[in-house]
């Protein structure tokens, strides 16, 4: 069994406490939490689940990481603390540990990435002989592996589109719903995920490792972005209400340009409420889903939609996006230390999973 730590118990820690549960090869050995309120709780309860797991949540990371965990899972948000995020990565990877993360966007295409986010992991890698694998919450799969699997089916491939399509309404994340996507806030409020060069930034790594695989080099790229206020005033599940007038909805495209066409695309379609921007792209079901579009010939055009938490959507893209990111600590831990990206890590099949609804 891999001895292995999650860090974080927000949104996607208690998916990641849940898939480490589940995966036969793992063992659950530390939970950190950052909240007071939650040292000493049990794991299971932290992770939503019906049963003790025997793990008390813990705010020591210094204790924690000095009995060389083989694996951490670092779930604690990098969106408002990014610096914070690479430090507590940097100090993990020295320790030894195999850490897979979605907080660290510069590091998804760590190639591409800048010098002051690669140079200090490179360091902790060659000093403690750790690993990192970074990958993405719209999901990561969403926008990297499974565009590409999809466009090998095809003879021509003119352009490939990742999109996601949420309507935000049930997520329980108002810092990053209201704050950083502005979702609430008058129209005239700069949301700083949407400052220009920030979907750069977070994204941009996903265009170049898609346009690496394809064999295709980038002219540039690009964003647009569209903004819509609400018609009226909406009150949702788990954030309160929203003004009529305040922003209600956010379009906005990455874009790999090649050979001057914008032929790599990750677009986001986040809505507060269903009647906002009505005629812009809708999820099947009005609450959320992940579509890859291959315009070619054949056209081709996959809808992966996942619900976790209940029926909640958004909370099933956080838990398939740390699926992706658990199931590969086995691999990383075979593996020579390093830094990774998802085209080098292989998705990993379900082994010994099928049909196992706890552990025994």
């Amino acid at each position: 069994m891999i001895p292995t730590v999650v860090w974080g118990t927000g949104n996607v820690g208690r998916a990641a406490i849940r898939a480490v549960e589940a995966h036969p090869a793992l063992q659950l050995t530390a939970v950190l939490v950052h909240d007071p309120a939650k040292v000493g709780r049990d794991a299971g309860a932290l992770a939503g689940l019906d049963r003790a797991l025997g793990v008390a949540a813990t705010d020591d990371v210094g204790t924690v990481l000095d009995a060389r965990p083989r694996a951490v899972v670092y779930a604690a948000s990098g969106d408002i603390r990014p610096d914070e995020a690479l430090a507590d990565v940097v100090r993990a990877v020295a320790a030894g540990a195999v850490v897979v993360t979605p907080a660290l966007y510069p590091l998804y295409d760590h190639r591409g990435a800048p010098p002051e986010f690669r140079d200090p992991v490179a360091a902790a890698v060659a000093e403690g002989g750790g690993s990192l694998f970074s990958s993405g919450v719209d999901p990561g799969w969403g926008n990297d592996v499974l565009p590409l699997l999809v466009s090998g089916l095809g003879s021509t491939v003119e352009a490939v589109r990742c999109q996601e399509v949420f309507d935000y309404s049930t997520y329980d994340q108002p810092d990053s719903v209201r704050h950083l996507v502005g979702m609430g806030h008058p129209m005239d409020y700069e949301p700083p995920m949407l400052f220009p060069s920030v979907p750069t930034m977070v994204w941009g790594g996903q265009i170049r490792m898609m346009a690496r695989a394809l064999g295709v080099e980038l002219d540039d790229i690009r964003e647009t972005l569209e903004r819509r206020p609400l018609e009226r005033t909406v009150t949702t599940r788990t954030m309160g209400g929203f003004e009529a007038g305040t922003q209600g909805a956010v379009r906005f495209e990455v874009q790999g340009i090649v050979a001057g066409e914008p032929r790599i695309v990750i677009e986001h379609v986040t809505r507060i409420h269903p009647s906002c921007a009505p005629d812009w792209p809708q999820p099947p079901d009005g609450s959320g889903a992940h579509r890859v579009i291959i315009e070619g010939r054949p056209r081709i055009e996959v809808t992966v939609e996942a619900s976790d938490e209940g029926e909640n959507r958004s909370a099933g893209g956080n838990a398939t996006a740390v699926g992706r990111l658990v199931n590969a600590i086995d691999w990383l831990v075979d593996a020579e230390p390093g830094l990774y990206d998802a085209l080098d890590v292989p998705l990993r099949p379900a082994v010994g999973k099928l049909g196992r609804t706890e552990r025994t």
